[in-house]
Protein backbone atom coordinates (compact mmCIF):
# COMPACT_ATOMS: atom_id res chain seq x y z
CA UNK A 1 0.00 0.00 0.00
CA UNK A 2 1.33 3.41 -0.92
CA UNK A 3 0.20 7.03 -1.30
CA UNK A 4 -0.47 8.09 -4.88
CA UNK A 5 0.53 11.58 -5.96
CA UNK A 6 1.09 13.37 -9.20
CA UNK A 7 4.46 12.24 -10.52
CA UNK A 8 5.82 8.95 -11.79
CA UNK A 9 5.49 5.28 -10.98
CA UNK A 10 8.45 3.02 -11.69
CA UNK A 11 7.35 -0.33 -13.04
CA UNK A 12 10.58 -2.28 -12.92
CA UNK A 13 14.34 -2.34 -13.44
CA UNK A 14 13.94 -0.93 -16.93
CA UNK A 15 12.89 2.34 -15.30
CA UNK A 16 9.84 2.80 -17.53
CA UNK A 17 7.55 5.38 -15.95
CA UNK A 18 3.81 5.76 -16.06
CA UNK A 19 2.16 9.17 -15.93
CA UNK A 20 -0.03 9.38 -12.85
CA UNK A 21 -3.02 11.67 -12.39
CA UNK A 22 -2.79 14.74 -10.22
CA UNK A 23 -4.13 14.68 -6.68
CA UNK A 24 -7.05 16.90 -7.65
CA UNK A 25 -7.97 14.73 -10.62
CA UNK A 26 -7.80 11.52 -8.58
CA UNK A 27 -9.83 12.97 -5.77
CA UNK A 28 -12.41 14.24 -8.22
CA UNK A 29 -12.50 10.86 -9.87
CA UNK A 30 -13.09 8.99 -6.59
CA UNK A 31 -16.36 10.87 -6.11
CA UNK A 32 -17.35 11.33 -9.75
CA UNK A 33 -16.66 8.05 -11.56
CA UNK A 34 -19.98 8.44 -13.40
CA UNK A 35 -18.46 11.30 -15.41
CA UNK A 36 -18.08 11.16 -19.17
CA UNK A 37 -15.77 8.37 -20.38
CA UNK A 38 -13.76 10.83 -22.40
CA UNK A 39 -12.45 12.35 -19.17
CA UNK A 40 -10.45 9.21 -18.52
CA UNK A 41 -8.30 9.83 -21.54
CA UNK A 42 -7.18 13.12 -20.02
CA UNK A 43 -6.21 11.53 -16.70
CA UNK A 44 -4.17 8.52 -17.87
CA UNK A 45 -2.75 8.33 -21.35
CA UNK A 46 -2.12 4.86 -22.81
CA UNK A 47 1.48 3.70 -22.47
CA UNK A 48 2.06 3.70 -26.21
CA UNK A 49 1.25 7.41 -26.43
CA UNK A 50 3.76 8.59 -23.81
CA UNK A 51 6.47 10.77 -25.38
CA UNK A 52 9.79 8.92 -25.65
CA UNK A 53 11.60 11.88 -24.08
CA UNK A 54 9.40 11.54 -21.00
CA UNK A 55 10.18 7.84 -20.63
CA UNK A 56 13.92 8.49 -20.90
CA UNK A 57 14.05 11.44 -18.50
CA UNK A 58 16.13 11.10 -15.30
CA UNK A 59 14.39 9.43 -12.34
CA UNK A 60 12.22 11.78 -10.30
CA UNK A 61 10.33 10.73 -7.19
CA UNK A 62 8.22 12.49 -4.60
CA UNK A 63 9.85 13.02 -1.20
CA UNK A 64 7.11 14.11 1.20
CA UNK A 65 3.66 15.67 1.57
CA UNK A 66 2.63 17.75 4.58
CA UNK A 67 -0.26 16.65 6.80
CA UNK A 68 -1.25 19.27 9.36
CA UNK A 69 -1.97 17.85 12.83
CA UNK A 70 -2.62 19.13 16.33
CA UNK A 71 -0.41 16.73 18.28
CA UNK A 72 2.55 15.11 16.55
CA UNK A 73 2.92 12.33 19.14
CA UNK A 74 -0.74 11.35 18.88
CA UNK A 75 -0.65 11.42 15.07
CA UNK A 76 2.60 9.47 15.04
CA UNK A 77 0.99 6.71 17.11
CA UNK A 78 -1.99 6.66 14.76
CA UNK A 79 0.07 6.19 11.60
CA UNK A 80 2.49 3.69 13.17
CA UNK A 81 0.18 1.66 15.43
CA UNK A 82 -3.07 1.77 13.45
CA UNK A 83 -1.95 2.10 9.83
CA UNK A 84 1.30 0.12 10.14
CA UNK A 85 3.52 2.90 8.79
CA UNK A 86 7.22 3.25 9.60
CA UNK A 87 8.90 6.25 11.22
CA UNK A 88 10.93 7.93 8.47
CA UNK A 89 12.43 10.57 10.77
CA UNK A 90 11.77 12.13 14.17
CA UNK A 91 14.23 14.85 15.04
CA UNK A 92 14.47 18.36 16.37
CA UNK A 93 16.30 20.96 14.31
CA UNK A 94 18.45 23.83 15.54
CA UNK A 95 15.49 26.21 15.71
CA UNK A 96 13.76 23.88 18.15
CA UNK A 97 11.14 22.79 15.65
CA UNK A 98 10.34 19.09 15.63
CA UNK A 99 10.32 17.25 12.30
CA UNK A 100 8.31 14.05 12.17
CA UNK A 101 7.76 11.91 9.07
CA UNK A 102 6.12 8.55 8.44
CA UNK A 103 6.22 6.30 5.39
CA UNK A 104 4.09 3.39 4.17
CA UNK A 105 5.75 -0.06 4.30
CA UNK A 106 7.27 0.26 0.82
CA UNK A 107 8.87 3.61 1.70
CA UNK A 108 7.83 5.13 -1.63
CA UNK A 109 6.90 8.51 -0.13
CA UNK A 110 6.82 10.31 3.20
CA UNK A 111 4.02 12.06 5.06
CA UNK A 112 5.45 14.92 7.11
CA UNK A 113 3.35 15.45 10.26
CA UNK A 114 3.38 19.21 10.80
CA UNK A 115 1.95 20.85 13.94
CA UNK A 116 1.27 24.47 12.89
CA UNK A 117 0.77 27.31 15.35
CA UNK A 118 -2.88 27.79 16.39
CA UNK A 119 -3.02 31.30 14.92
CA UNK A 120 -1.64 30.24 11.50
CA UNK A 121 -3.51 29.63 8.25
CA UNK A 122 -2.20 26.06 8.17
CA UNK A 123 -3.93 25.33 11.48
CA UNK A 124 -7.27 25.98 9.79
CA UNK A 125 -6.57 23.12 7.39
CA UNK A 126 -6.62 20.52 10.18
CA UNK A 127 -9.69 18.29 10.03
CA UNK A 128 -10.27 18.75 6.31
CA UNK A 129 -9.69 16.62 3.26
CA UNK A 130 -5.99 16.11 2.62
CA UNK A 131 -6.63 15.02 -0.99
CA UNK A 132 -4.11 12.24 -0.34
CA UNK A 133 -4.94 8.91 -1.96
CA UNK A 134 -3.46 5.61 -0.80
CA UNK A 135 -3.36 2.75 -3.31
CA UNK A 136 -3.47 -0.87 -2.18
CA UNK A 137 -3.89 -4.23 -3.88
CA UNK A 138 -6.91 -5.16 -1.73
CA UNK A 139 -9.05 -2.35 -0.32
CA UNK A 140 -11.42 -4.74 1.45
CA UNK A 141 -8.62 -6.53 3.32
CA UNK A 142 -7.01 -3.24 4.30
CA UNK A 143 -10.43 -1.87 5.37
CA UNK A 144 -10.99 -4.86 7.69
CA UNK A 145 -7.44 -4.70 9.08
CA UNK A 146 -7.54 -1.00 9.83
CA UNK A 147 -11.09 -1.13 11.19
CA UNK A 148 -9.98 -3.73 13.74
CA UNK A 149 -7.27 -1.28 14.80
CA UNK A 150 -9.80 1.47 15.40
CA UNK A 151 -9.47 3.50 12.19
CA UNK A 152 -12.68 5.44 11.48
CA UNK A 153 -13.95 4.95 7.94
CA UNK A 154 -16.48 7.41 6.55
CA UNK A 155 -17.65 4.95 3.91
CA UNK A 156 -17.19 1.21 3.46
CA UNK A 157 -15.41 -0.02 0.29
CA UNK A 158 -17.50 0.66 -2.81
CA UNK A 159 -16.98 -0.63 -6.33
CA UNK A 160 -17.10 2.08 -8.97
CA UNK A 161 -16.44 1.50 -12.65
CA UNK A 162 -16.77 3.34 -15.93
CA UNK A 163 -16.59 2.07 -19.48
CA UNK A 164 -14.77 4.03 -22.13
CA UNK A 165 -13.87 3.85 -25.77
CA UNK A 166 -10.38 4.04 -27.23
CA UNK A 167 -9.90 6.94 -29.69
CA UNK A 168 -10.11 5.83 -33.36
CA UNK A 169 -6.47 6.83 -33.96
CA UNK A 170 -5.35 4.38 -31.31
CA UNK A 171 -7.56 1.67 -32.77
CA UNK A 172 -6.03 2.21 -36.20
CA UNK A 173 -2.45 2.12 -34.93
CA UNK A 174 -3.08 -0.96 -32.86
CA UNK A 175 -4.82 -2.75 -35.71
CA UNK A 176 -1.90 -2.07 -38.06
CA UNK A 177 0.50 -3.69 -35.59
CA UNK A 178 -1.64 -6.80 -35.07
CA UNK A 179 -2.62 -9.69 -37.28
CA UNK A 180 -5.73 -9.21 -39.40
CA UNK A 181 -7.51 -12.11 -37.69
CA UNK A 182 -7.37 -10.45 -34.28
CA UNK A 183 -7.17 -6.79 -35.22
CA UNK A 184 -10.44 -5.69 -33.65
CA UNK A 185 -9.85 -7.44 -30.32
CA UNK A 186 -6.20 -6.40 -30.12
CA UNK A 187 -7.04 -2.79 -30.94
CA UNK A 188 -9.44 -2.71 -28.02
CA UNK A 189 -6.84 -4.01 -25.58
CA UNK A 190 -3.75 -2.05 -26.59
CA UNK A 191 -5.10 1.15 -25.10
CA UNK A 192 -4.96 -0.45 -21.68
CA UNK A 193 -1.95 -0.25 -19.43
CA UNK A 194 -1.31 -3.98 -19.31
CA UNK A 195 -2.71 -4.81 -22.73
CA UNK A 196 -4.99 -7.66 -21.63
CA UNK A 197 -8.03 -5.99 -20.01
CA UNK A 198 -11.50 -5.12 -21.27
CA UNK A 199 -12.17 -1.39 -21.76
CA UNK A 200 -13.53 -0.86 -18.24
CA UNK A 201 -11.78 1.40 -15.77
CA UNK A 202 -12.53 2.01 -12.14
CA UNK A 203 -11.78 0.63 -8.72
CA UNK A 204 -12.80 0.14 -5.09
CA UNK A 205 -12.90 3.28 -2.97
CA UNK A 206 -13.09 3.86 0.81
CA UNK A 207 -12.50 6.98 2.89
CA UNK A 208 -11.18 7.29 6.44
CA UNK A 209 -10.12 9.94 8.95
CA UNK A 210 -7.12 10.25 11.24
CA UNK A 211 -7.24 11.33 14.89
CA UNK A 212 -7.51 15.00 13.85
CA UNK A 213 -10.31 14.45 11.37
CA UNK A 214 -8.07 14.74 8.31
CA UNK A 215 -9.65 12.60 5.60
CA UNK A 216 -7.82 10.28 3.19
CA UNK A 217 -8.91 8.01 0.35
CA UNK A 218 -8.03 4.32 0.08
CA UNK A 219 -8.44 2.94 -3.43
CA UNK A 220 -7.47 0.09 -5.74
CA UNK A 221 -7.57 1.14 -9.38
CA UNK A 222 -7.67 -1.77 -11.81
CA UNK A 223 -4.73 -0.95 -14.03
CA UNK A 224 -2.66 0.98 -11.51
CA UNK A 225 -3.14 -1.80 -8.98
CA UNK A 226 -1.99 -4.39 -11.49
CA UNK A 227 0.99 -2.29 -12.49
CA UNK A 228 1.82 -1.70 -8.84
CA UNK A 229 1.59 -5.40 -8.08
CA UNK A 230 3.86 -6.20 -11.03
CA UNK A 231 6.32 -3.62 -9.73
CA UNK A 232 6.10 -5.03 -6.22
CA UNK A 233 6.83 -8.54 -7.47
CA UNK A 234 9.75 -7.29 -9.55
CA UNK A 235 11.24 -5.37 -6.62
CA UNK A 236 10.67 -8.31 -4.27
CA UNK A 237 12.35 -10.71 -6.70
CA UNK A 238 15.30 -8.33 -7.12
CA UNK A 239 15.67 -7.88 -3.37
CA UNK A 240 15.53 -11.64 -2.82
CA UNK A 241 18.14 -12.22 -5.52
CA UNK A 242 20.37 -9.56 -3.96
CA UNK A 243 19.86 -11.07 -0.50
CA UNK A 244 20.80 -14.53 -1.74
CA UNK A 245 23.82 -13.21 -3.61
CA UNK A 246 25.01 -11.31 -0.51
CA UNK A 247 24.46 -14.41 1.65
CA UNK A 248 26.35 -16.63 -0.78
CA UNK A 249 29.19 -14.10 -0.96
CA UNK A 250 29.39 -14.05 2.83
CA UNK A 251 29.62 -17.83 2.87
CA UNK A 252 32.28 -17.73 0.14
CA UNK A 253 34.23 -15.17 2.20
CA UNK A 254 34.32 -17.48 5.22
CA UNK A 255 35.18 -20.51 3.07
CA UNK A 256 38.06 -18.67 1.40
CA UNK A 257 39.33 -17.41 4.74
CA UNK A 258 39.74 -21.05 5.76
CA UNK A 259 41.94 -21.64 2.71
CA UNK A 260 44.61 -19.35 4.13
CA UNK A 261 47.04 -20.85 6.70
CA UNK A 262 45.36 -21.67 10.00
CA UNK A 263 48.56 -22.87 11.72
CA UNK A 264 52.25 -22.02 11.35
CA UNK A 265 54.61 -25.01 11.14
CA UNK A 266 57.37 -24.33 13.72
CA UNK A 267 60.91 -23.40 12.66
CA UNK A 268 63.93 -22.88 14.89
CA UNK A 269 65.80 -20.35 12.77
CA UNK A 270 62.98 -18.33 11.22
CA UNK A 271 60.00 -16.36 12.51
CA UNK A 272 57.34 -15.58 9.91
CA UNK A 273 53.81 -14.26 9.38
CA UNK A 274 51.43 -13.45 6.52
CA UNK A 275 48.25 -11.52 5.84
CA UNK A 276 45.79 -10.96 2.98
CA UNK A 277 43.38 -8.00 2.92
CA UNK A 278 40.90 -8.43 0.10
CA UNK A 279 39.50 -5.50 -1.84
CA UNK A 280 36.16 -7.29 -2.17
CA UNK A 281 34.49 -9.97 -0.07
CA UNK A 282 36.47 -12.60 -1.95
CA UNK A 283 39.51 -12.22 -4.17
CA UNK A 284 42.34 -13.81 -6.10
CA UNK A 285 45.38 -13.24 -3.88
CA UNK A 286 46.74 -16.34 -2.16
CA UNK A 287 49.45 -17.11 0.35
CA UNK A 288 50.35 -20.30 2.16
CA UNK A 289 52.86 -22.01 4.43
CA UNK A 290 53.43 -25.66 3.47
CA UNK A 291 55.03 -28.21 5.77
CA UNK A 292 57.30 -30.11 3.35
CA UNK A 293 58.78 -32.41 6.01
CA UNK A 294 62.42 -32.93 6.91
CA UNK A 295 62.71 -29.46 8.50
CA UNK A 296 61.58 -27.77 5.29
CA UNK A 297 58.90 -25.13 4.88
CA UNK A 298 57.29 -23.91 1.68
CA UNK A 299 56.40 -20.22 1.29
CA UNK A 300 53.76 -19.50 -1.38
CA UNK A 301 52.33 -16.22 -2.60
CA UNK A 302 50.24 -15.86 -5.77
CA UNK A 303 48.08 -13.37 -7.62
CA UNK A 304 45.26 -14.75 -9.78
CA UNK A 305 44.11 -12.80 -12.84
CA UNK A 306 40.75 -11.10 -12.41
CA UNK A 307 38.78 -10.20 -9.31
CA UNK A 308 35.81 -11.35 -7.28
CA UNK A 309 34.20 -14.77 -7.45
CA UNK A 310 35.99 -15.92 -10.62
CA UNK A 311 39.42 -15.14 -9.18
CA UNK A 312 38.48 -16.73 -5.85
CA UNK A 313 37.53 -19.99 -7.57
CA UNK A 314 40.83 -20.06 -9.43
CA UNK A 315 42.64 -19.33 -6.20
CA UNK A 316 40.94 -22.31 -4.54
CA UNK A 317 41.89 -24.50 -7.50
CA UNK A 318 45.53 -23.40 -7.32
CA UNK A 319 45.65 -23.94 -3.57
CA UNK A 320 44.25 -27.47 -3.93
CA UNK A 321 46.78 -28.31 -6.64
CA UNK A 322 49.72 -27.04 -4.59
CA UNK A 323 48.74 -28.80 -1.39
CA UNK A 324 48.07 -32.09 -3.14
CA UNK A 325 51.36 -32.04 -5.06
CA UNK A 326 53.80 -30.52 -2.57
CA UNK A 327 54.27 -33.79 -0.69
CA UNK A 328 55.77 -35.30 -3.83
CA UNK A 329 58.15 -32.44 -4.57
CA UNK A 330 61.16 -34.28 -3.09
CA UNK A 331 63.48 -31.24 -2.99
CA UNK A 332 62.58 -30.38 -6.59
CA UNK A 333 60.61 -27.10 -6.74
CA UNK A 334 60.86 -27.04 -10.54
CA UNK A 335 59.08 -30.40 -10.83
CA UNK A 336 56.39 -29.17 -8.45
CA UNK A 337 55.82 -26.03 -10.51
CA UNK A 338 55.59 -28.01 -13.77
CA UNK A 339 52.92 -30.25 -12.26
CA UNK A 340 51.00 -27.27 -10.87
CA UNK A 341 51.13 -25.48 -14.23
CA UNK A 342 49.87 -28.60 -16.05
CA UNK A 343 46.84 -28.97 -13.74
CA UNK A 344 46.15 -25.24 -13.77
CA UNK A 345 46.07 -25.25 -17.58
CA UNK A 346 43.72 -28.21 -17.64
CA UNK A 347 41.31 -26.86 -15.03
CA UNK A 348 40.99 -23.22 -16.12
CA UNK A 349 39.59 -21.37 -19.11
CA UNK A 350 41.70 -19.76 -21.78
CA UNK A 351 43.17 -16.46 -20.66
CA UNK A 352 43.19 -17.30 -16.96
CA UNK A 353 46.62 -17.21 -15.37
CA UNK A 354 48.45 -16.68 -12.10
CA UNK A 355 51.76 -15.25 -11.00
CA UNK A 356 53.32 -17.26 -8.20
CA UNK A 357 56.39 -17.26 -6.00
CA UNK A 358 57.31 -20.54 -4.32
CA UNK A 359 60.22 -20.84 -1.91
CA UNK A 360 61.51 -23.89 -0.05
CA UNK A 361 63.39 -23.05 3.14
CA UNK A 362 65.59 -25.62 4.87
CA UNK A 363 65.62 -24.92 8.59
CA UNK A 364 68.83 -26.88 9.09
CA UNK A 365 71.02 -25.29 6.39
CA UNK A 366 69.23 -21.89 6.02
CA UNK A 367 69.15 -22.55 2.27
CA UNK A 368 66.33 -20.92 0.34
CA UNK A 369 65.46 -22.44 -3.04
CA UNK A 370 62.80 -20.66 -5.05
CA UNK A 371 60.83 -20.53 -8.29
CA UNK A 372 59.42 -17.17 -9.33
CA UNK A 373 56.68 -17.69 -11.94
CA UNK A 374 56.19 -14.20 -13.34
CA UNK A 375 55.63 -12.72 -9.88
CA UNK A 376 57.05 -9.54 -8.40
CA UNK A 377 60.62 -10.11 -7.14
CA UNK A 378 60.85 -11.13 -3.51
CA UNK A 379 62.97 -8.80 -1.41
CA UNK A 380 65.69 -10.17 0.87
CA UNK A 381 66.78 -7.30 3.13
CA UNK A 382 70.17 -8.30 4.49
CA UNK A 383 71.51 -7.54 7.95
CA UNK A 384 73.89 -4.98 6.40
CA UNK A 385 70.90 -3.22 4.71
CA UNK A 386 71.81 -4.47 1.25
CA UNK A 387 68.98 -5.94 -0.83
CA UNK A 388 68.82 -9.13 -2.87
CA UNK A 389 65.97 -9.32 -5.36
CA UNK A 390 64.70 -12.81 -6.16
CA UNK A 391 63.47 -12.22 -9.71
CA UNK A 392 61.53 -14.34 -12.21
CA UNK A 393 62.78 -17.83 -13.05
CA UNK A 394 59.76 -18.74 -15.23
CA UNK A 395 56.75 -17.21 -16.92
CA UNK A 396 53.24 -17.11 -15.44
CA UNK A 397 51.19 -20.25 -14.70
CA UNK A 398 48.18 -21.36 -16.71
CA UNK A 399 48.86 -20.02 -20.21
CA UNK A 400 51.42 -22.36 -21.75
CA UNK A 401 51.11 -26.14 -21.55
CA UNK A 402 54.71 -26.48 -22.71
CA UNK A 403 56.33 -24.73 -19.83
CA UNK A 404 59.64 -24.92 -18.00
CA UNK A 405 61.00 -23.51 -14.81
CA UNK A 406 64.39 -22.81 -13.31
CA UNK A 407 65.24 -22.76 -9.64
CA UNK A 408 67.21 -20.04 -7.87
CA UNK A 409 68.79 -20.33 -4.45
CA UNK A 410 70.43 -18.24 -1.75
CA UNK A 411 71.38 -18.52 1.91
CA UNK A 412 69.53 -16.63 4.62
CA UNK A 413 71.62 -15.40 7.53
CA UNK A 414 70.86 -13.98 10.94
CA UNK A 415 69.13 -10.59 10.75
CA UNK A 416 67.92 -11.08 7.17
CA UNK A 417 64.27 -10.30 6.37
CA UNK A 418 62.42 -11.92 3.46
CA UNK A 419 59.40 -10.07 2.04
CA UNK A 420 56.95 -11.62 -0.43
CA UNK A 421 54.13 -9.35 -1.64
CA UNK A 422 51.52 -8.74 -4.35
CA UNK A 423 50.97 -5.67 -6.48
CA UNK A 424 48.16 -4.48 -4.20
CA UNK A 425 50.98 -3.03 -2.07
CA UNK A 426 53.31 -1.52 -4.65
CA UNK A 427 50.49 -0.27 -6.91
CA UNK A 428 48.60 1.66 -4.23
CA UNK A 429 48.33 5.34 -5.22
CA UNK A 430 48.29 8.51 -3.16
CA UNK A 431 46.58 11.81 -3.93
CA UNK A 432 49.46 12.88 -6.17
CA UNK A 433 49.00 9.74 -8.27
CA UNK A 434 52.29 8.31 -7.00
CA UNK A 435 52.69 4.57 -6.51
CA UNK A 436 53.72 3.17 -3.15
CA UNK A 437 56.30 1.23 -5.12
CA UNK A 438 59.14 -1.09 -4.21
CA UNK A 439 61.36 1.62 -2.72
CA UNK A 440 58.75 2.73 -0.19
CA UNK A 441 58.25 -0.91 0.74
CA UNK A 442 62.01 -1.29 1.32
CA UNK A 443 62.07 1.90 3.38
CA UNK A 444 59.19 0.57 5.48
CA UNK A 445 60.94 -2.77 5.95
CA UNK A 446 64.07 -0.95 7.11
CA UNK A 447 62.12 1.22 9.59
CA UNK A 448 60.38 -1.77 11.16
CA UNK A 449 63.12 -4.40 10.94
CA UNK A 450 63.57 -4.46 14.71
CA UNK A 451 59.97 -5.58 15.18
CA UNK A 452 58.76 -9.15 15.09
CA UNK A 453 57.26 -10.23 11.72
CA UNK A 454 53.62 -10.01 12.98
CA UNK A 455 54.20 -6.49 14.39
CA UNK A 456 56.15 -5.34 11.32
CA UNK A 457 53.40 -6.78 9.10
CA UNK A 458 50.76 -4.68 10.88
CA UNK A 459 52.84 -1.49 10.68
CA UNK A 460 53.62 -1.88 6.96
CA UNK A 461 50.03 -2.65 6.02
CA UNK A 462 48.88 0.42 7.99
CA UNK A 463 51.33 2.56 6.01
CA UNK A 464 50.04 1.20 2.70
CA UNK A 465 46.40 1.76 3.63
CA UNK A 466 47.16 5.29 4.86
CA UNK A 467 49.12 6.03 1.68
CA UNK A 468 46.20 4.89 -0.48
CA UNK A 469 43.68 7.73 -0.06
CA UNK A 470 40.97 6.11 -2.19
CA UNK A 471 38.98 2.94 -1.82
CA UNK A 472 41.16 -0.17 -1.94
CA UNK A 473 41.01 -1.46 -5.52
CA UNK A 474 43.21 -4.54 -5.29
CA UNK A 475 43.95 -7.31 -2.80
CA UNK A 476 46.88 -6.63 -0.48
CA UNK A 477 48.99 -9.64 0.53
CA UNK A 478 52.31 -9.68 2.39
CA UNK A 479 54.55 -12.36 3.92
CA UNK A 480 57.47 -11.47 6.19
CA UNK A 481 60.11 -13.92 7.48
CA UNK A 482 62.97 -12.95 9.78
CA UNK A 483 66.04 -15.09 10.43
CA UNK A 484 67.25 -15.32 14.04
Amino acid sequence: MRPLFQGTLRTGPSQDRLRLPSVAQLFWLCGNLRAAPSAFRIIIAPMGTLPSAFRQSPHLRLHCVNVFVRDQDRSLRFFVDQLGFNVAYDTRVQSGERWVGVAPPDGAAILSLVAPKPDSEQYKLIGRSTQIVFVTEDVTAKFQEWSRRGVRFQTPPRLKRIRYQIPPAQNTAAAAASSSAHSAATATRTGMLLGEETPVWGGIVARFRDVDGNSFSLVSFDELTHAMEAQRRTVAAKQEAERRAAHELEIAKHVQARLFPQTLPPLTSLEYAGVCIQARQVGGDYYDFLDLGQNRLGFVIADISGKGIAAALLMANLQANLRSLCAHAQHQPDHLMRSVNKLFCENTTDGAFATLFFAEYDDSTHLLRYANCGHLPALLLRGDSSVTRLGATATVLGIFKKWDCEVGECHVTSGDILALYTDGITESFNRDNEEFGEQRLLNSLTRHRALSPPAALTSIIDEVLHFNFQEQHDDITLILAKCH
